[in-house]
């Protein structure tokens, strides 16, 4: 009597490929990085045309982001490179709109360079640690990223208010580019705020899951 024929199983995980859709977005937003900080310094800043293509490049950076995060959960494409490439990303992005808005005027120096400390820290931190736990990201940290997106995308469309830029700006009449800025301010303090919070979150999470990551 024969043993019945069964059908051999694997229990090694699928291997994913680095050359996926989800990591082609991502490296698109790489490099769309010095295409944006261009636009958006071109003519130090002062050239509607110019900032309105800087907010384009930067609402095609923020939604693609969310979509490539989607598709890599959706359909298994989570990858090691995805894992570094997609936090760097972010980051570069952001990091270029603090900078360049910073360089027109638009946002205090001491703001760009605290958050800048806080998300290159944490990013670094994240990445030394990946190995061995994944940390999922927090809801302050989802709502500090929205927050973020808000006031820098609101920060660069050309939108005149006061003396900051002559008044060049007067694709808004009347008060409502006056309102908008600020409204962009309040969103920019408040991401500032949550941009703090989160990143404390984080490392009390890292030194919780210590003898993990040890």
């Amino acid at each position: 009597m024969t043993d019945p024929i069964s059908e051999p199983t694997s229990t090694e995980p699928r291997q994913v490929s680095n050359w996926n859709i989800a990591n082609v977005l991502t490296v698109l937003r790489i490099a769309m990085v010095p295409l944006f900080g261009w636009a958006l310094l071109h003519d130090g800043g002062d050239d509607p045309l110019w900032r309105w293509v800087a907010f384009a490049l930067f609402a095609v950076a923020m939604i693609t982001d969310k979509i490539d995060g989607d598709l890599a959960r959706k359909h298994d494409l989570i990858t090691d490179f995805g894992k570094i490439a997609d936090p760097i990303a972010d980051k570069a992005i952001t990091g270029m709109a603090f900078i360049g808005l910073s360089l027109v005027g638009d946002i205090w120096w001491w703001v760009t360079i605290v958050v800048l400390l806080r998300e290159w820290g944490v990013t670094l931190l994240r990445l030394s640690v990946l190995k061995s736990v994944v940390i999922p990201a927090a809801m302050s940290g989802k709502i500090k990223t929205v927050l973020q997106a808000f006031a820098l995308a609101g920060l660069t469309w050309p939108l005149p208010h006061g003396d900051a830029h002559g008044g060049a700006f007067d694709f808004w009449p009347g008060p409502l580019g006056e309102v908008l800025f600020y409204i962009s301010q309040v969103a920019l303090a408040a991401a500032v705020v949550m941009t703090m919070w989160s990143g404390w979150e984080f490392v009390r999470e890292v030194r919780k899951q210590r003898p993990r990551v040890g």
